[in-house]
């Protein structure tokens, strides 16, 4: 059964909270360590479910984890690693998109590795076929079996030259975790430059490796022998920040974010401020807060980075059903992420989806049937509704929209919502909110 809760809205949030490591870091820097053959630190970890799924894959394969009485610390012990059954791993990822990413460590310490079919929030196609390309592009076989996919490298894996179609991180994360172990030298061209990536790339270089980030996109990595452990605090969370952010601003609240960063927030502070939403940042984090009179509306488009975040999307749309006037939104991302304005429109939302490039330059999605961009017309007043959950972000942003809406709305499905914020409960009761299991 699916967590349900009930919600007040209407109630201004207000109050103090804190976001710890990056969930698109996290993960990723946990699987970093399958790579070492030394123990590894990383600090910072928040409680939410994605990084127990993470756990419990590595642990399947030999590796020791110790997170007794350390808030926010793991200490990973990959000395002793071994292939896991692949009923196990089939079994314990569930929906997590996470095993497509230990394939290239596994690769390097064990020779094979396995996929099973993955899962992940229904945003988009999502292919793994940009990771498959770059895993055979530095030797690597593979096998298609009627349980997932089963992954081999007879011999050491080989330096290559890889451009890919599109920024994609998962696909940047594949290459960085693969080559820098491979022989030889590795380019990658048309690089996701996310600053979680940048803050993988810092793990990395901690460990031994050896990798250069040029201009124009493109990443050079030359491979190494062997690497050792790391200690590292994670990157705070961005997106779990804007999404506070926008909360504060829906609800007419006042939330200091502590441990929010100014300098991977700059595209989301930009367009906070540009809309009339007021912030101001210390070294401790950033307080956001509506300053009252009118929001204004805008038009703007998602990217990679450097650009507008795609995860800030979903909740700044909620935001935008106040602002006085048409909002325009072009989403170039993910193909399907305006799915969940279906839901608002219940509430008393008025967004309309098209299938053509609003608000901004054609993108990849322009000659499909896609509806990747959205009209919003405020300020709308919402009211109350029941809604489910379909994604992590949008699930946050139905969040958002229930304690900004008049009246009781139960929200359903909100288990999802752990895989990334983490505590949100506990955070909801300190700024104030009014909730209850449903």
């Amino acid at each position: 059964m699916s967590a349900s809760l009930r919600v007040k809205g209407g109630i201004p949030l207000v109050g103090d909270i804190e976001v710890r490591g990056a969930k698109n870091l996290v993960s990723k820097a946990m699987v970093a360590a399958l790579l070492s053959d030394e123990p590894c630190r990383l600090r910072g970890v928040p409680e939410i479910s994605d990084v127990q799924v993470v756990s419990g894959l590595l642990e399947l394969h030999g590796v020791t984890i110790d997170s007794t009485d350390r808030d926010g610390e793991l200490l990973m012990d990959p000395r002793n690693i071994l292939q896991a059954h692949v009923a196990d791993i089939d079994a314990h990822a569930g929906s997590s998109r996470v095993p497509v990413l230990l394939c290239g460590p596994l690769l390097h310490r064990l020779g094979e590795a396995f996929i099973p079919d993955l899962g992940g929030c229904r945003i988009g196609e999502r292919p793994i076929n940009y990771h498959l390309d770059v895993l055979r592009q530095f030797g690597a076989e593979v096998e298609k079996r009627q349980d997932g996919l089963r992954l081999t490298a007879p011999e050491r894996l080989q330096g290559a030259r890889v451009v890919l179609p599109f920024p994609s991180v998962g696909a940047t994360e594949q290459v960085l975790l693969t080559a820098v172990l491979a022989s030889g030298r590795t380019e990658l061209r048309n690089a996701a430059i996310e600053p979680e990536i940048m803050d993988l790339i810092a793990v990395l270089q901690k460990m031994g490796a050896i990798i250069s980030v040029q201009t124009d996109r493109v990443i050079s990595i030359e491979g190494v022998e062997r690497l050792g452990g790391y200690d590292h605090l994670a990157i705070p969370d961005r997106i779990e920040a804007g999404s506070w952010a926008c909360a504060a601003l829906a609800t007419k609240g006042d939330i200091f974010v502590r441990g929010a960063q100014q300098q991977p927030m700059m595209p989301f502070l930009n367009v906070f401020r540009k809309i009339g939403g007021a912030f101001d940042i210390d070294d401790e984090g950033i307080r956001f807060w509506h300053p009252g009179g009118r929001l204004r509306s805008i038009a703007l488009e998602t990217d990679v980075h450097p650009g507008l975040m795609t995860d800030w999307q979903q909740p700044l749309v909620v935001a935008l059903t106040q602002t006085a006037g048409l909002s325009i939104l072009h989403e170039t991302v993910y193909e399907n992420r305006l799915g969940f304005t279906a839901a608002l429109a219940d509430m008393g939302a008025t967004i309309q989806i098209y299938p053509e490039c609003l608000g901004g330059s054609p993108c990849r999605f322009g000659r499909s049937d896609f509806k990747h961009s959205a009209v919003i017309s405020g300020p709308t007043p919402l009211v109350a509704a029941d809604i489910t959950v379909p994604d992590l972000r949008g699930g946050f942003s139905y969040l958002i929209a229930a304690l900004a809406a008049d009246g009781e709305s139960t929200v359903m499905g909100t288990d999802l919502i752990y895989r990334g914020y983490e505590r949100f409960g506990d955070k909801l009761d300190a700024l104030g909110a009014v909730y209850h299991a449903a």
